[in-house]
């Protein structure tokens, strides 16, 4: 097995994925510079334990995944799990990171003294400023909040949320799991019939991207309410 091969690890309903990936191959993927996540795996299996090569069940791998389509599969370890990266490449994830969460932030909050959006160069100075710690690996909108907190001994700040309830069914639920965390998952109800009742709260600014993300994993099949803004 190549030198560059590493594990990537996914958890979920109390199980464990594992995959064998090419480390570089598999940041190419998670950095959109690829688009086929089977092209990161050095072995086409889906490990419980990938150090001792005891493979997952069918059924484990079926239920959480809802698809024994290994693309998907592969797909969400990646996007969603712990992938093994380099100093260099995870500094670059770093650097991308914080840009993209000083770009959420320069467009969503402002001054609440004026109304006026804080420009981005500000924003990165409080940041500096409040020693804000960033997490390569975490999606930038579970950061926001924690991290407005921060700016806020800083720079006085306000941000506008959005409340939003969604109804997803079955055939789509646990593919759209990892898009709900991303969001602001705060409270979840799996029904009886698989499908899955969230309610998440994020920039109210992200409602359009949202939206968009969510119809493109549900091809529209899918009830959402907006709560409050």
């Amino acid at each position: 097995m190549s030198s560059k091969t590493v594990i990537a690890k996914y958890s979920a309903q109390g199980e464990t994925f594992e995959i064998f990936v090419d480390s570089e191959i598999a940041y190419e993927y998670i950095t959109n510079k690829r688009q086929d996540p089977l092209s990161a795996l050095t072995v086409e299996e889906v490990f419980k334990d990938a150090n001792k090569g005891e493979r997952q069940s069918q059924d484990k791998i079926q239920k959480v995944f809802k698809t024994s389509d290994l693309s998907k599969i592969v797909e969400v370890i990646l996007k969603n799990g712990n992938v093994p990266l380099t100093t260099e490449q995870r500094n670059k994830m770093l650097e991308d990171k914080r840009k993209q969460i000083i770009n959420i932030i320069a467009r969503n909050a402002v001054d609440p003294k004026t109304g006026i959006p804080h420009p981005a160069q500000r924003i990165e100075n409080a940041m500096v400023e409040a020693k804000v710690s960033i997490d390569p690996f975490k999606p930038a909108t579970e950061q926001i909040n924690d991290i407005l907190k921060k700016l806020n001994l800083i720079l006085p700040i306000k941000f506008s949320t959005a409340n939003v309830e969604v109804r997803i069914p079955a055939e789509s639920a646990s593919r759209c799991y990892g898009l709900l965390k991303q969001y602001g998952l705060k409270h979840e109800e799996w029904q009886k019939d698989g499908s899955l009742l969230a309610r998440l709260e994020f920039p109210a600014g992200l409602q359009s991207e949202f939206f968009d993300k969510l119809n493109a994993l549900t091809h529209g099949n899918v009830e959402t309410k907006i709560i409050s803004v």
